[in-house]
């Protein structure tokens, strides 16, 4: 989230920031997108919501898989 509190984030605002992470990691949005379903968790069960990434596992991956440049 924007205020670094929550680790998490939509997967549409994941994928709106794919190309430009992509670019930093050397990598291709396509790459950057298959990740992003990787870490895209479903809502809780029992409770309302809705799916989210796991910003933090998914930038410890990127960084893993592809240092960035």
């Amino acid at each position: 989230s924007g205020s670094g509190l929550d680790p998490h984030v939509s997967p549409d605002s994941a994928r709106a920031q794919a190309a430009r992470v992509a670019k930093a990691h050397g990598t291709s949005t396509d790459e950057m997108n298959q990740l992003i379903a990787q870490f895209t968790e479903p809502p809780t069960p029992g409770i309302f919501g809705e799916s989210r990434v796991n910003v933090l596992r998914l930038n410890l991956a990127l960084d893993e898989r592809w240092p960035k440049r």
